[in-house]
């Protein structure tokens, strides 16, 4: 919002999450961001159609649910794939997961458009990120593209 950007929706399915970020947003004279709590596993019908996602944080979450965890990833990119228009970008950062791994996990219905520069350490000898930041792009999947993924899992 601070760069001129509009129609902004934030969610969260923890109600005090969005009271918070609402104060943030009063206290910044921000305006134009809309704020809902919502579970991103269990979208109600409103949220759809959008050009940008952005998650820092809510893949890692719901990777370490106890519960079903590849499950409930699944059920995040299903989400992620009714939620954003075709050509539209996801932006993920990760502390829990690589860059291949990410890869992996989005691996249907969207494609690696970026990789974002990321702190790096050295540390007996090797290098490596602390932190993943991607950039994919919501690809359109033809019904003969699903078949195959399907018959390949």
């Amino acid at each position: 919002a601070k760069f001129g950007f509009s129609d902004i929706t934030g969610i969260d399915y923890s109600p005090s999450a969005i009271q918070l970020s609402g104060s943030v947003i009063e206290k910044e004279g921000l305006s134009n961001i809309k704020l809902k709590v919502e579970d991103f596993l269990n979208l109600s019908t409103q949220l759809s159609g959008f050009h940008i996602c952005i998650d820092k944080g809510t893949f890692d979450a719901i990777s370490l649910n106890p519960d079903n965890a590849i499950e409930k990833r699944k059920q995040y990119v299903k989400s992620l794939s009714r939620v954003l228009k075709v050509k539209g970008f996801f932006l993920i950062t990760s502390c829990n997961w690589t860059k291949e791994e990410l890869l992996t996990e989005f691996s249907e219905g969207f494609e690696l458009f970026e990789e974002l520069p990321t702190p790096k350490f050295s540390f007996g000898g090797r290098s490596g990120n602390s932190v993943a930041a991607l950039v994919f792009q919501k690809i359109k999947v033809s019904l003969t593209q699903k078949i195959l993924v399907q018959i390949n899992a």
